[in-house]
């Protein structure tokens, strides 16, 4: 049986359902033309706005490293670790929306077969701010991009407006989703937080706004560690910190839990699934878990020599995949999408020692 890794997601074709995420890897069109030439099937731009934008004067990103020997998490470098996770405080691209356009119109040319997502953030409360997303939009999809991904999840913006701040609001969400849906007519993914306990229901309104997909997971908020020996912590500047987003392999089990709870609310629905991917057995579980598609940050960044985008990467993702669906007879992916869905249950349906059970409830005399 012929396979194939091509997919199409939210109505466009991509050659294989893997895609840089918005990131550093994707933040210069050197960047991107770079990846597309080593394979990758997508990519969403690091995200795109119209406000001020300066990041912190030190380090934006670390990789934190664990071992067998004294397993404690740091960025120390020592033998025999294996990677843990990312943790960045990093803002969004500070490259002007006059730069981008030439070079999105000049990546889209060279590699017309390769889905470029362009990320974009505005705030929100006013129609000034609404003509932003609006503006942005229009700007990037002139210029040839395929859909748009609204960065509603962003954990480290001090704008109250912006980012995840506003990811609970319902109705923030619906009115940003109108304004971009009347301005454009390309698929729009929003990007969510992970770090809520209505992230079912946001979801769902933004489905229920149009969107044609939601992204997930993003870094989740945290703090990096302090060195006990220095009392500093492992990224800090003048000796501050604040909150950041960690990623990579540490968040993989969170994030499969959360496109698992919208995937089980929402069936009929996109998730693109972040959080965590490093090969191709976390991309499976994504696809089991619902998945249609797959973003790739931390493993890409880490791998030496490739500039931060995955070169080898993307080449063990499609050989792997590849072999699996030849190896089970699936002619795409969406021969094994969402099987474990029904296999997810509520605690009380998970079978006990005792048939007398009755879920934790004292028995009435």
């Amino acid at each position: 049986m012929a396979n194939t890794l091509a997919t199409t997601f939210t109505g466009l074709e991509f050659v294989n359902p893997f895609v840089l995420a918005s990131a550093p890897p994707t933040e210069s069109k050197r960047k991107i033309l770079k990846a597309f030439e080593a394979g990758w099937g997508g990519v969403v731009t690091k995200t795109i706005g119209l406000h001020p934008v300066e990041n912190v004067a030190g380090p934006k990103t670390i990789y934190q490293r664990t071992s067998e020997q004294k397993p404690y998490v740091s960025r120390m470098k020592r033998p025999d670790t294996v990677s843990h996770s990312s943790w960045n405080w990093e803002l969004i691209s500070d490259q002007p929306l006059e730069q981008w356009l030439p070079d999105l119109e000049e990546i889209k040319t060279t590699y017309p077969d390769r889905m470029v997502i362009a990320s974009i953030m505005a705030g929100c409360g006013n129609e000034e701010e609404m003509e932003a997303w609006r503006k942005l939009a229009r700007a990037v999809v002139n210029v040839g991009c395929d859909a748009l991904e609204l960065n509603l999840s962003c954990p480290h913006m001090d704008r109250k407006d912006m980012g995840a701040n506003i990811a609970n609001d319902e109705d923030i969400i619906r009115a940003i989703l109108k304004a971009v849906k009347s301005a454009v007519d390309v698929p729009v993914w929003v990007k969510l937080t992970p770090a809520t306990s209505t992230l079912v229901d946001a979801a769902g309104a933004a489905y229920e706004a149009g969107a044609a997909s939601i992204s997930l997971c993003n870094t989740f908020p945290s703090l990096p560690l302090m060195d006990p020996e220095t009392l500093k912590f492992e990224v800090e500047v003048d000796g501050l910190v604040t909150s950041g987003g960690l990623g990579g392999l540490a968040i993989l089990h969170q994030a499969l839990q959360r496109v698992s709870d919208i995937s089980r609310a929402y069936p009929d629905q996109s998730i693109s699934g972040i959080g965590g991917i490093k090969g191709f057995r976390e991309a499976f579980n994504f696809i089991v878990h619902g998945a249609g598609n797959l973003q790739v940050c931390t493993a890409a960044m880490e791998e030496k020599g490739s500039g931060g985008v995955g070169v080898q990467l993307i080449q063990e993702l499609k050989d792997d995949l590849s072999d699996y669906m030849e190896r089970m007879g699936h002619s795409s992916i969406e021969d094994f999408r969402g099987i474990a869905r029904e296999r997810i249950v509520e605690h009380a349906q998970v079978r006990r020692k005792s048939e007398e059970y009755n879920g934790g409830y004292a028995k009435s005399a």
